[in-house]
């Protein structure tokens, strides 16, 4: 049974940091590329960021990448999504997936975790 499940999200006020963590198991762990999504209420779950299987690549939403970085370790079957200098616009629920390389759409998700930037 593939289980993700998040951790580290929390309040934090405009301008802080925190730094969320997904931890797999049940698969494979380096044989998935690992995302980042989040979602408001009422809206579509938009792509944060994206890392491949060995960590040498990433991608970020246009938006985000100057605050955001994505990494993962291996050895730990963990994916990080640190953010920085977070906005209010931040306060969302954010979610890790996780697909094998070839395939497009995403297999796994986790349960997500709140994240609330306020003053």
């Amino acid at each position: 049974q593939v289980q993700l499940v998040e951790s580290g999200g929390g309040s934090v006020q405009p301008g802080g940091s925190l730094r969320l963590s997904c931890t797999a198991s049940g698969l494979t762990f380096s044989g998935y590329v690992m995302s980042w999504y989040r979602q408001a209420p009422g809206k579509e779950r938009e792509l944060v960021a994206v890392i491949t299987v060995n960590g040498g690549s990433t991608n970020y939403a246009d938006s985000l990448k100057a605050r955001f970085t994505i990494s993962r370790d291996n050895g730990k079957n963990t994916v990080f999504l640190q953010m920085n200098s977070l906005k209010l616009e931040d306060t969302v629920v954010y979610f890790c997936a996780a697909r094998r390389p070839w395939l497009v759409t995403t297999e796994y998700w986790g349960q997500g975790t709140q994240v609330t930037v306020s003053s």
